[in-house]
């Protein structure tokens, strides 16, 4: 496949991937409608960071062995599933019935980037994706590392630009979005939504 081609094709999979509604577009909205915008992004960027460690590992060779070591991928597996349950349960049974305040501004900015990030960091079926998705359209005798980055870099502005099209579709209704009833309805349903990919994730096979 010409060198153009790979790219064009892989882009438009990439972009079919990140439209796909999943636990990285339920964190991003939830986190808009509840937290607003600026939080929103840096739990996005925090995904992309997940992403990019992902790259990292699959282009010096742990996601290779992640693919075939079944005792590997069961430790990381379970791993991601233990957090995302356990951030799921919190929000199903602590739902906030307010926004933080402003004095815990800086805890909270760190907790969304460290969330995003290791929601992605500790789920192995983003490296098995990378290690059986990204050779297809890396061109034969081409660098790998450099064509990892270069392909993992794509996705993740694609879902970067995705976030921030869900961020800025949350405004408008983000003053109604902000009540306190709806705050703690928008907890609990993403809670569930976590909760019910963990579980996707532990029953989950390679």
């Amino acid at each position: 496949m010409p060198f153009l081609d790979n790219l064009i094709a892989f882009t438009f999979a990439a972009t079919l991937l990140t439209l796909t509604p999943g636990l990285d577009t339920a964190l991003v909205l939830r986190t808009a409608t509840v937290e607003g915008k600026q939080q929103a992004l840096r739990a996005a960027l925090g995904i992309s960071a997940g992403c990019l460690s992902w790259g990292a590992a699959v282009a010096f060779g742990l996601g290779a062995l992640i693919a075939v070591s079944e005792l590997a991928f069961n430790v990381l597996k379970y791993c991601g599933a233990a957090y995302l349950a356990w951030l799921g349960l919190n929000m199903l049974l602590r739902p906030r019935q307010s926004l933080s305040p402003a004095g815990g501004t800086d805890n909270t900015t760190t907790n969304w980037f460290f969330k995003g990030m290791m929601g992605n960091v500790l789920n192995p079926k983003i490296g098995i994706f990378y290690v059986s998705f990204l050779p297809q359209f890396i061109p034969q005798g081409q660098p790998l590392i450099t064509w990892t980055f270069g392909l993992v870099g794509i996705h993740v502005a694609i879902g970067l630009l995705w976030s921030i099209i869900l961020i800025g579709a949350t405004q408008p209704l983000a003053k109604m979005l902000r009540r306190e009833k709806v705050i703690t309805w928008m907890d609990r349903a993403t809670g569930m939504v976590f909760v019910l990919f963990a579980a996707r994730l532990a029953f989950s096979k390679r």
